[in-house]
């Protein structure tokens, strides 16, 4: 078996047929892409979707960026990805997205973004450190960096303790949004850290 056919899912990740129970049409009723978005997303940005699953945040990101604009969509699972792309296909805003797939301790991009989102998704990363670097590595300066955890999964220190590393990283904290049923904060990747 070639390398990129392995699973690369650790045990603790979010299997791609589960996602249909949060990433459904219901979502809207408390959390709206485009409203949390709106304050930092435009027309011709590039954008970072870590963890996108099968799109709910990716497709509305590439909708606020525009033609001019893209979104990396990055996940673990192939299928995830696969689900992503068809949805996006039927939205019309395919030609925006470049799905990545990820690895267990690689996020497999190195590009510059002018933002960045990591949606319910943090708490399964392995190495945490490791990858707020790379997340750091592919910021702009000035960029933002939006981390939401759902509430009912993660607890508030464990939050708490995801923001300290992200900090250590050298992360500044710039706000915290409200984003529904979830831990949320703005980081912003500064010139002054």
């Amino acid at each position: 078996m070639e390398q990129q056919d392995r699973p690369l899912e650790p045990d603790h990740c979010c299997p791609w047929w589960f996602a249909y129970t949060f990433d459904n049409a219901l979502r809207r009723l408390f959390q709206k892409p485009e409203a949390i978005l709106a304050p930092w997303l435009e027309e011709g940005m590039t954008a970072l979707d870590l963890g996108c699953g099968m799109g709910y945040y990716s497709i509305a990101m590439a909708k606020m960026v525009g033609p001019s604009g893209r979104v990396v969509s990055v996940d673990l699972q192939r299928k995830m990805l696969e689900v992503m792309k068809k949805r996006a296909a039927r939205k019309g805003v395919v030609d925006r997205i470049e799905p990545v797939r990820a690895s267990r301790d690689d996020i497999r991009f190195c590009g510059q973004v002018d933002f960045a989102l990591a949606m319910w998704m943090m708490h399964e990363v392995i190495s945490k450190d490791k990858f707020l670097e790379q997340v750091w590595a592919c910021l702009k300066e000035g960029a933002r960096f939006l981390v939401a955890e759902p509430s009912f999964h993660v607890s508030r220190e464990v939050f708490e303790a995801e923001l300290k590393l992200a900090e250590e990283c050298g992360f500044s904290m710039s706000g915290e949004p409200k984003v529904g049923v979830s831990h949320a904060a703005l980081l912003e990747k500064r010139s002054d850290q």
